[in-house]
């Protein structure tokens, strides 16, 4: 729908009204059918379900921002011809999310509706990852959007972007799932990766309404969102306190899976993932495992002729790199001194075969003086 008519500022209205909360909304829709009824019932009325305050609130004058935003809203919902909102009631709401115990009261989408009942699997993690991570997130993404799953991921920076940039790479394509309006994705450096992920028929998805700010506090609520549209939810790297294992946590109480990459055990980014495992997560390799214990491969997604087994940043068998500092340097970050003790060279020769590593794409340099071997591609 695009917001031209009454329901649409009659949901609306029950949105921007201060202090009610989803499911005090949700509570009052069940009983009275309708935001229109809702805002016609009289205060005595809505007393059952709400506060003596709330209720004037909601009976009431508009708040004095309502028509400015209200405005914003329809000026939004008209740009584009791709451009949607959402209410509870609405066939094309996401099947999963309504499953959820908080699912919103209003989504703005921009993009390929069909993406948010299609099978799913969240893909999130570090907006500070390691190169490893970057690129297993990424080649994760596009093995599994290959197979046909639809890629979910919060837009950040770091292994969001990377997921929704590996799910551009298949069928399944990608939605990013906003803490901040839909007018504005958030970081804004990410803004043409939004646009290109409408171009390629995915989804830009918000419960965040046009000209909301970036607030701190929206971005565990959209993780709600993230995990309550899939079937289960990978983290691939994570520090111990992270907004990623709130998405974690939040998949695990929706009654979805959680998948977890292990990684080195020196790295704080691998904390988070080996904490999940411990927990009960399931360790993944390779995109196989995903698929086998959402039992998709039963049910033929996985039986296109794509290379799932092919294992994400590892290789099958012993390490055969024929250079000698990508032998020493092995598969975690490591220092230039430590690579020196295991190679015996002078610092001015390693530090000259770091960088033609570095050039040639095999070898990351990262924050603290740190290397990292990349996966082969």
């Amino acid at each position: 729908m695009t917001g031209s008519g009454g329901e649409f500022q009659a949901w609306f209205r029950l949105l921007e009204t201060p202090r009610l909360g989803a499911a005090q909304a949700r509570q009052l829709l069940a009983s009275f059918g309708s935001p229109e009824a809702v805002l016609r019932a009289p205060p005595s009325s809505l007393r059952g379900f709400v506060s003596s305050s709330l209720a004037s609130a909601i009976a009431g004058p508009a708040p004095e921002a309502f028509s400015e935003r209200l405005l914003r809203c329809r000026a939004w919902l008209g740009g584009g011809e791709h451009r949607r909102y959402l209410t509870l009631g609405d066939a094309d709401y996401p099947p999963l999310l309504l499953q959820t115990v908080d699912p919103p009261l209003l989504l703005f989408a921009e993009g390929a509706l069909h993406r948010l009942s299609a099978r799913a699997i969240a893909i999130v993690g570090s907006r500070h990852p390691t190169a490893q991570g970057e690129e297993n997130a990424r080649a994760f993404a596009a093995a599994l959007s290959r197979e046909g799953l639809v890629v979910v991921s919060g837009l950040a920076r770091g292994i969001d972007a990377a997921a929704h940039e590996g799910a551009l790479l298949g069928a399944g394509g990608t939605v990013a799932v906003l803490g901040a309006g839909p007018d504005a994705p958030y970081p804004s450096q990410n803004a043409k990766l939004a646009a290109r992920i409408v171009a390629h028929g995915g989804t830009v998805l918000s419960e965040y309404a046009p000209g909301t700010p970036p607030l701190k506090e929206n971005f565990p609520r959209r993780n709600r969102i993230i995990a309550g549209l899939s079937l289960g939810t990978l983290v691939v790297e994570a520090a111990l306190r992270s907004g990623s294992l709130i998405t974690a946590r939040l998949a695990t109480e929706a009654g979805r899976e959680v998948f977890a990459v292990p990684g080195s055990i020196h790295s704080p980014q691998s904390k988070g993932c080996h904490a999940l495992i411990k927990q009960g997560a399931k360790l993944v390799e390779v995109a196989t495992d995903i698929l086998e214990e959402l039992r998709l491969v039963e049910v033929g997604l996985a039986d296109d002729g794509t290379d799932s087994e092919s294992p994400v940043g590892a290789d099958d068998g012993e390490d055969v790199a024929t250079d000698p500092i990508l032998r020493a340097l092995g598969h975690d970050p490591a220092t230039i001194d430590a690579l020196q003790a295991r190679t015996g060279w002078p610092t001015a020769d390693l530090a000259a075969g770091l960088l033609e590593l570095e050039l040639r794409g095999e070898v990351a340099r990262l924050p603290g003086g740190l290397y990292q071997r990349r996966a082969a591609a």
